[in-house]
């Protein structure tokens, strides 16, 4: 089992904040991402974020829309279609969209609408 899977999603989140600031986007922005891709509102990821929720818990009380599996490319050298831990995907994924909202992709790309 992968390390990250029992980090908490809290200590991770700053960065993707830092990293998607960084690049002149917002917050708000980076939230509405995770909204899309895990369906939690904002309550609800304040209550993960709070409770200091593992990325492994957190991903199994996502609600992954069916456009996730066209979330495709090379996140740390590593094409996301090609994971084969399902949990790992799903992380991947989200840091899939977090690059492309730091590059400046714009929300309906990033959110393949």
């Amino acid at each position: 089992m992968s390390r990250i899977f029992t980090t908490s999603f809290a200590s991770v989140y700053p960065h993707y904040v830092t990293k998607v600031e960084r690049k002149g986007r917002t917050q708000a922005e980076l939230d509405q991402v995770i909204e899309w891709l895990t369906g939690f509102d904002q309550p609800a990821l304040g209550a993960h974020l709070a409770t200091g929720t593992t990325f492994e818990d957190f991903f199994a009380a996502a609600q992954l829309p069916p456009q996730a599996s066209s979330i495709t490319g090379v996140v740390c050298g590593v094409r996301v279609e090609d994971v084969e831990d399902p949990l790992m995907q799903k992380i991947r994924y989200l840091d899939k969209l977090v690059d492309e909202l730091a590059k400046g992709k714009s929300m309906d790309k990033v959110l393949r609408a």
